[in-house]
């Protein structure tokens, strides 16, 4: 083995404490949480928005975007619920690029992982007692899930993951809304594999001791784009498409048929302006059909403070990883997702 150790033993429990809620704090995070509960379980009809920065490569851009996100949702919030995406770790298909804040809490410097981890969890806790948002984060490492898991409200599995048993397996002890996206090759029956292991108990070993767990019965559909062999991507948001997710929901008697449409990526093809179009079309299926109406019911979407994304962090709010909606048109995306379903009723 060629591992060499390069820090000493992290101490969870010490950084913990570093942020913890209390008080006020906690309890207005502990009603979110019901009611975002509520939502997966289709007991509150009010839409899902797991939105924004791509990554978040920068604490004050974050917590400027988080502050404005929080106006915008007390203006909407009769209709729509918004869970902010804090993305802290980034995959990275070859190793190489940005991967994300638990690596550089300064970009411009050399990785520092003690410090990353510090980074990360003092980022959800400014967002969420500065702010009243609750956050979102991908689950990268499963084994850093500890790190955060009192403070993070959604959690999600992404293409490269979902196929990683040990994901599903500690997907089944998260006692939080958790989406598991379908792989890069637009597979569905890979992702609901891993959502029926997700929503099952499951006995595994974690962090160096056998553990059991009781599933998660909030794992649910995560819908991105695939891209092929040839370099087309095939999108996964149309009628069709929908119908169909619904439809392999009902034969494999999952709980809580709940699908979140990803408006970037493979279903974009990364051209962000598209996710404007991705939710006017899909609001439009919604409004024809009671039956996807019923299910899909949440939108994730990438947006920040300046349209698209940059090489390097010349520009402030501009996404250094995947381009995003900037925010003046993600305030009328937003608004106009309210109007719609105000107009519904």
């Amino acid at each position: 083995m060629t591992f060499e150790v390069t820090s000493p033993k992290i101490d969870m429990k010490e950084v913990k404490n570093l942020g913890k809620l209390k008080g006020q704090e906690l309890e207005k995070k502990l009603q979110r949480d019901k009611e975002l509960e509520a939502i997966i379980k289709g007991e509150d009809d009010r839409l899902l928005l797991i939105i924004g920065p791509c990554s978040s490569d920068n604490e004050e851009a974050v917590l400027d975007y988080a502050h404005r996100l929080a106006k915008l949702q007390e203006k909407v919030k009769d209709k729509i619920f918004m869970v902010m995406r804090v993305y802290t770790a980034k995959p990275r298909t070859n190793g190489d690029g940005y991967k994300g804040l638990i690596h550089q809490p300064n970009i411009n410097a050399l990785p520092n992982l003690i410090n990353g981890i510090k980074a990360v969890r003092d980022l959800h806790y400014k967002v969420i007692t500065q702010t009243g948002l609750t956050t979102a984060d991908e689950m990268l490492y499963p084994e850093n899930l500890s790190l955060i898991d009192d403070l993070v409200s959604y959690h999600a599995i992404g293409a490269r993951s979902v196929e990683n048993q040990q994901h599903r397996f500690v997907a089944s002890g998260i006692d939080a809304p958790t989406g598991l996206k379908n792989p890069t090759s637009g597979n569905l029956k890979v992702m609901f594999n891993g959502i029926y292991a997700a929503q099952h108990p499951q006995e595994f070993l974690f962090s160096g001791t056998e553990v059991k767990t009781s599933g998660n019965p909030l794992a649910h559909v995560i819908l991105r784009g695939g891209l092929k062999e040839d370099g087309r991507y095939v999108p996964n948001y149309y009628y069709d498409n929908l119908l169909h997710t619904i439809d392999i929901y009902d034969k494999m008697n999952l709980k809580n048929p709940f699908i979140v449409i990803d408006t970037n990526h493979d279903n974009s093809g990364k051209q962000f302006m598209e996710q404007i179009r991705i939710v006017r079309q899909t609001l439009i299926n919604r409004d024809w059909n009671e039956k996807i109406r019923k299910s899909v019911r949440g939108f994730m979407i990438e947006s920040y403070i300046e349209d698209g994304r940059q090489d390097h962090p010349e520009v402030y709010g501009k996404s250094v990883t995947d381009p995003c909606l900037g925010w003046d048109k993600t305030e009328a995306l937003v608004m106009e997702i309210f109007e719609n379903e105000s107009k519904v009723d």
